[in-house]
């Protein structure tokens, strides 16, 4: 049976914490940014953490069994 492989995009863009949590970015923060305010996009600059209800697909993804 062939080795399951990572999905490209999903290695790009979450990470593992050191105690197993799954680490993201937030959207929205790329471009068209002069209509949004200051706090807005400072609050999008920090890292979040993947929804309890999302985590098995993510690492499914990431190939995390």
């Amino acid at each position: 049976m062939p080795k399951q492989k990572t999905v490209s995009g999903a290695k790009k863009r979450f990470a593992i914490t050191g105690s197993g949590k799954i680490k993201r970015k937030h959207a929205f923060k790329s471009h068209i940014l002069t209509k949004k305010s200051k706090k807005r996009k400072r609050n999008l600059t920090y890292t979040g953490l993947v929804e309890k209800a999302n985590v098995a697909g993510v690492r499914e993804m990431l190939v995390m069994r």
